[in-house]
């Protein structure tokens, strides 16, 4: 087989720094998402859905097999990072939490991850951050600190 075929799906989530609420959904949220999808496009993936609240983001990637998931969200947390800072509209310091989540998606059930994605608004109003996340990990069945979900040092 002289060519490479790949179906690389990511669902990925990562937060503000202290999970504050720095993405103001009439604002900031309108301007900062399109950024992202074009930094996704720069690295020769593909966006296929972003969706989030004030305190975290939610991304479904398809990503080319030579690049890893790290390295892709290092230049997307870097770049939009530098990038809000550089708005003179920004009221306050931004910033990304250093870690992030990242579950592989199947491609027959991207459909269903997308629309997860696209409605976390209603989806948050029935729980909170901490407790997706938590069902996240578990689901996909990610070891962690019950006590410390989020890992690093305990907020």
């Amino acid at each position: 087989m002289s060519h490479t075929f790949t179906q690389l799906l990511y669902h990925i989530v990562f937060g503000t720094q202290y999970r504050e609420e720095l993405i103001d959904p009439e604002e900031l949220r309108q301007v900062l998402y399109p950024f992202i999808a074009a930094l996704v496009r720069e690295e020769k993936c593909s966006l296929l859905a972003i969706g989030g609240m004030p305190d975290h983001v939610h991304l479904l990637v398809r990503a080319r097999p030579s690049l890893s998931v790290s390295d892709l969200l290092r230049v997307i947390k870097a770049n939009s990072s530098r990038w809000v800072h550089e708005r003179s509209a920004t009221p306050r310091r931004f910033g990304w939490q250093e870690g992030y989540g990242a579950f592989s998606v199947s491609g027959s059930a991207a459909g269903d991850v997308c629309r997860y994605i696209q409605s976390q608004e209603e989806h948050h109003r029935r729980r909170s951050f901490e407790e997706e996340w938590v069902t996240l990990l578990k689901r996909h069945g990610i070891e962690f600190d019950p006590a410390n979900p989020f890992g690093g040092p305990p907020r």
